[in-house]
């Protein structure tokens, strides 16, 4: 693994990138400290389906998938919003 500093990387880019197209990793360093590390860009493996993918396929949505979600974000209130709270602590 080589490393370069800043002002290297930037002069003889090119030259670095011909290094990492061949599998080389180029670490770029400030002050002799690590800064980036340049690699090969490689293509994530698994890709967005597209719209309609799923025509034709087996699969289903409840009935009620759409129904409010009554109370769901009551634990991100504060007690005395909460419905019914009156003050006391429960005994």
């Amino acid at each position: 693994m080589q490393t370069v500093n800043i002002h290297e990387a930037k002069t003889h880019l090119s030259r670095l990138l011909e290094s990492v197209e061949q599998g080389e990793e180029i670490v770029i360093a400030r002050a002799g400290q690590p800064v980036a590390l340049l690699t090969a860009y490689h293509e994530p493996r698994r890709k967005i389906a597209p719209p309609g993918s799923m025509k034709g396929q087996d699969w289903w949505m409840s009935d009620d998938f759409d129904e409010p979600l009554d109370g769901l974000f009551d634990c991100l209130k504060d007690e005395d919003e909460v419905d019914g709270f009156d003050g006391t602590s429960p005994a």
